[in-house]
């Protein structure tokens, strides 16, 4: 069996991104969400996103309708039936991705292989919680998915090997470059790229250095494209701290443990980008 459907249950930012992958790629899109607003507005931003690309004639008028013709939105989880792999891209909240996962369980095939896009949590105990864990797989999409080439696929103690080989080459055929990664806290990127941030607000706080010179050093001495703590501001301060919470308790090892900096700021509601003010105002 190849994957020709792909079921998607959310549709914002990483949901919708997904499907526009899937899209113009000519795979079908089933995308769910728990009302017709949420679907529509997910809708609406894979077709302005495809519209840019028109504008920039990266894409034809043609090529935006046919690749829009490939995404299906509902509201009911009864439509995932008939889908080859669904892949599940809601709130980072293991409560509820459990609760949805019960519910797609209930009505897909046999056959049909389930993939989380959490960014955090264990594959292998979500898996656990499923009556499919050999079919059951970690790819973690990154933001935002249709211009960032990476898929972290995600291997459970309990994924098969060919559960492995069908998503290896869904990520492929949708344009991006997997990489296989074991079940741990933070997978790969994020396991490097969070205590590094972290040890920025670590320098910041220590008065080393001002925000701006910190980011600077960064981009010109390391060639990011953007600073650790702009990029903490863009992420939200809040999930930043909850991730390196994941790795303080996953590991129990105290080089992971949050900046105080990163505490006082959550704990002030200055969360970056969303609230108007984390390390900059914007």
């Amino acid at each position: 069996m190849s994957i020709k459907t792909v079921g998607i249950i959310g549709a914002g930012t990483m949901g919708n991104g997904i499907a526009q992958a899937c899209a113009v790629a000519g795979i079908d899109a089933v995308m769910l969400d728990i009302n017709d607003a949420a679907v529509q507005k997910g809708l609406a931003t894979i077709s302005g996103s495809l519209d840019r690309l028109v504008k920039k004639e990266k894409m034809t008028a043609e090529q935006k309708a046919a690749a829009m013709a490939h995404v299906k939105t509902t509201t009911q989880v009864a439509d995932m039936k008939a889908v080859d792999i669904v892949i599940e891209a809601a709130t980072e909240n293991e409560t509820l991705k459990l609760k949805i996962l019960k519910d797609v369980e209930a009505v897909i095939g046999a056959d049909c292989i389930i993939a989380s896009n959490t960014s955090s949590i264990s594959i292998t105990r979500l898996a656990a919680a499923t009556g499919r864990a050999d079919k059951f797989i970690g790819m973690h999409f990154f933001n935002p998915v249709p211009m960032m080439a990476l898929v972290e696929i995600i291997r459970g103690l309990q994924t098969s090997d060919d559960t492995h080989a069908k998503v290896d080459t869904l990520a492929k055929a949708l344009g991006k470059t997997p990489i296989t990664v074991k079940n741990n806290p933070g997978f790969v990127v994020n396991r490097i790229l969070c205590p590094m941030i972290n040890e920025a607000i670590f320098v910041l706080a220590e008065g080393l250095a001002s925000a701006e010179e910190i980011d600077a050093g960064m981009k010109l001495g390391c060639n990011q494209p953007i600073g650790p703590l702009a990029l903490a501001d863009m992420i939200g301060l809040d999930t930043m701290l909850a991730v390196m919470n994941v790795f303080y308790e996953g590991f129990n090892d105290s080089k992971y443990r949050p900046a105080p900096l990163l505490k006082e700021m959550v704990a002030a509601g200055y969360l970056g980008r969303k609230t108007g003010k984390g390390f900059y105002t914007y």
